[in-house]
């Protein structure tokens, strides 16, 4: 284990200060994840600023209705809070689908957001990986790669994204408030974590010394109907083959809203955009859903070994938007 130091923050300014926005800094939730990757040896900071001192661990209910989760509220807390369940339930079905209670009863929201892929090449040193070490090259891409992307992804890196709860976030159209050397601004949760291109290193749009401070929930979409599905290889504590989040109101017989991501299938979640187009003011019969995700999952580009992942999220998609609609037989 390489030697550190070890700041536990009172107050952002203070965490923000300590980490001073350098390479060798990281900031400490739950440590669910990063302390896994320095025992790998494949993280190793100089310095780890502990944010679980800060006032980041409530929900609170916004004036106009919707939610704001601080980025230190635990997953368990957060997968049983009522106004969760009742007004945003695919929220606390990705929450109760992600981890063991162990680890969600420590896991932080700001944390699960910054998880990093379990791609075994980015978790072995020994192997070649661009996420770990740009310029190495992409192990997976050859090798053992049925876990890995069939969208977005770069001839650098074909990880996959593993949080739960950032899919449901995404289709949630949440916003992530950060705080940094460079004051306070908030970044849609579809626009937060980025696809690998030339530089898959980068996971999130984050920028240095950043610090996640809340995840707030549109009141729009407070009591929509709304679900989150997961094919696993086990039914417990295993990141996803394939998940879906989806929110869906009709009225009239039509589709007022949809929101539908994917995860388990790309670098980040994704958010299934031309799915969506194909259904809103649509009928939502099983035939016009089955076309509108056909038509979403038509730029997939499976690789060797993963390409039932496409029938599986086509089928899990069509699954979830058909009991959200009650959808009549076509």
């Amino acid at each position: 284990m390489k030697p550190f130091a070890y700041v536990r923050a009172t107050g952002l300014p203070e965490a923000i200060a300590a980490h001073g926005a350098r390479p060798g800094s990281r900031y400490l939730g739950g440590g669910t994840n990063l302390v896994d990757l320095m025992k790998l040896g494949v993280e190793a900071p100089d310095t780890l600023v502990d944010l679980t001192g800060l006032p980041l661990d409530s929900v609170e209910e916004t004036a106009d209705g919707g939610l704001r989760i601080g980025a230190g509220v635990r997953n368990t807390d957060l997968a049983l809070h009522p106004l969760v369940r009742t007004r945003y339930p695919a929220l606390s079905q990705a929450l109760l689908a992600g981890a063991s209670t162990q680890l969600r009863n420590v896991a932080t929201t700001g944390g699960n957001l910054l998880q990093r892929t379990r791609c075994p090449y980015f978790q072995d040193v020994a192997k070649p990986c661009n996420k770990r070490e740009p310029g190495t090259g992409c192990g997976a891409r050859d090798g053992v790669h049925r876990d890995h992307a069939v969208l977005g992804h770069s001839p650098q890196c074909i990880a996959t994204h593993p949080s739960d709860m950032a899919v449901a976030l995404v289709a949630l159209d949440a916003g992530v408030e950060l705080q940094g050397p460079d004051g306070a601004r908030t970044v849609p949760a579809t626009a937060f974590h980025r696809l690998p291109g030339d530089h898959p290193e980068r996971d999130t749009v984050i920028e240095p010394g950043e610090i996640i401070t809340a995840v707030t929930l549109p009141p729009e979409r407070a009591g929509f109907p709304s679900r989150y599905r997961k094919a696993r290889d086990r039914a417990s504590y295993s990141f996803a083959l394939a998940s879906v989040a989806a929110v869906l109101d009709v009225s009239g017989g039509r589709v007022r809203h949809v929101a539908l991501a994917f995860g388990g299938l790309a670098h980040r979640p994704w958010r299934a955009t031309a799915a969506e187009e194909r259904l809103l003011g649509a009928a939502p019969t099983e035939g016009a859903v089955r076309e509108a995700v056909e038509a979403e999952l038509d730029s997939a580009e499976p690789l060797r070994d993963n390409a039932f992942k496409v029938p599986l999220a086509r089928n899990l998609a069509c699954d979830v938007l058909n009991s959200l609609s009650g959808s009549p037989r076509s």
